[in-house]
């Protein structure tokens, strides 16, 4: 049996403070070299930054949220990082910048990016087939319901590589009612988690997808935004176009050369107390710790080490996921390592499904939401980009403004409004566009 991917890391020798204007206390991991700041640059108050303090804390306060790290970049530059609360309540272990989390669907921009990468050596097209890589693909079928009942159709065309990316392949995570009980006999949608989770699973990746591949999907390939197991998918032919396992592929071509030393798939035994503490919210707003298990915990220290989700599965901090954020703000390249190129990062960050997406004004590109109008996200400007997680979590890259900001929570399920009141708090900080001002 393989071994898998194991994190290392280097702590940061500071507290857990706002860092706001203190370049000399910016850690080593996220000091970059700099580029200058575009023309007509956002300015950012120190003083309407400040509020993201008691906002955060008063979540804990409430019992609302166990603990969080936020961290906000700015053209580069640390600008505010917090942790707050735990990252183990009931064992009073308080959150710290370099606890780790589970990332679930952050690490869907890290899998499009190795497929990406891929793509720009020529061993995957966008447009290939995915029965190219996993034979299983090459009839698939559709569920649909009409007045006669649930019938299973031939899918009109095969899924391509494009469909995966942009969660139009029709693949959901099989838990709605005309197909769940289908899923759930393969071990998949009801029987996985909550439909996404596969870190317990016994087997590779490829032997999961190619089972997926029996059961059907719920939209033709092409005509809807399905959110599913598509970049799952994609790992698989990721594994198969490299010849190597979707974690080695990772660390050898993005974490490592990026100096992200806390992104992996599986945490060591050892090194579980850095690993944060998922908790459940319950219908009152009020937190409970959540069980251990597939719907909890789940397996991402114990677990059976073999199976590498590329849609759910990664593991990471705030500081390491904003270097990855920041190099795909960059145009794809940072501190001289070059990952893509600004081409395909604007492939990546352009909307490839014009009216599709469920949220007008909203699109998906290559990887990443997209923000296509003023005011389809809150405060988010044209062409900011970003997504969540399962357990919490939420990114913005905002191009307009050189701002990376990000939320890192471990709560589920996703009720509580603190994601876009913690956006809302970082841009509204942004007061003015002449930094003379």
């Amino acid at each position: 049996m393989k071994k898998a991917t194991i994190c290392s890391w280097v702590l940061a020798a500071f507290a857990s403070v706002a860092l706001v204007g203190q370049s000399a206390q910016i850690p080593a991991t996220l000091r970059q070299s700099g580029l200058p700041a575009p023309a007509g640059a956002f300015h950012v108050s120190a003083e309407r930054l400040a509020r993201l303090d008691p906002f955060l804390q008063r979540y804990v306060d409430e019992n609302r949220l166990g603990g969080a790290v936020a961290l906000v970049l700015k053209d580069g530059q640390v600008i505010y990082e917090k942790a707050v609360g735990w990252s183990d309540k009931e064992a009073g272990r308080a959150m710290l910048p370099t606890s780790i989390f589970r990332i679930a669907s952050q690490s869907k921009a890290i899998t499009s990016t190795a497929a990406l990468m891929l793509m720009e050596e020529g061993a995957i097209a966008l447009n290939d087939p995915v029965s190219r890589y996993i034979p299983a693909f090459a009839r698939t079928t559709v569920s649909t319901r009409d007045e006669s009942g649930v019938t299973m159709v031939p899918a009109r065309r095969q899924i391509r590589i494009r469909d995966l990316l942009t969660h139009t392949s029709g693949i959901s995570y099989g838990t709605g009612p005309d197909i769940a009980a289908l899923y759930e006999a393969k071990g998949l949608g009801p029987a996985a988690g909550n439909g996404w989770y596969t870190a317990d699973k016994d087997e590779p990746i490829c032997e999961t997808m190619a089972r997926l591949a029996t059961l059907p999907f719920t939209a033709q390939p092409g005509e809807a935004f399905v959110y599913g197991y598509s970049l799952d998918v994609l790992g698989c032919v990721i594994e198969v176009a490299s010849g190597m396992p979707l974690d080695q592929f990772i660390r050898r071509r993005i974490t490592e050369p990026l100096g992200m030393h806390d992104t992996c798939f599986f945490l060591p035994p050892e090194q579980r107390d850095r690993l944060t503490t998922v908790y459940l919210s319950g219908p009152d707003g009020r937190l409970a710790r959540a069980p251990e298990g597939a719907r909890g915990q789940g397996h991402y220290v114990d677990g059976p080490r073999r199976n590498f989700a590329g849609g759910a599965g990664m593991l990471s901090t705030a500081r390491d996921y904003g270097r990855f954020l920041e190099m795909i703000r960059r145009g794809g390249e940072l501190d001289g390592v070059r990952i893509l190129a600004p081409r395909t990062v604007a492939l990546m960050t352009t909307n490839q499904i014009g009216t599709v997406h469920p949220a007008a004004g909203m699109g998906f590109g290559l990887g990443f939401e997209t923000t296509d109008r003023f005011g389809a996200n809150g405060l988010d400007g044209v062409g900011a980009f970003g997504w969540s997680g399962a357990y919490g979590s939420v990114y913005r890259v905002d191009p307009e403004s050189g701002v990376v900001l990000q939320l890192m929570i471990q709560q589920m399920p996703n009720n509580t409004d603190i994601r876009t009141k913690f956006q809302t708090l970082v841009y509204q900080a942004l007061v003015d566009r002449r930094p003379d001002r």
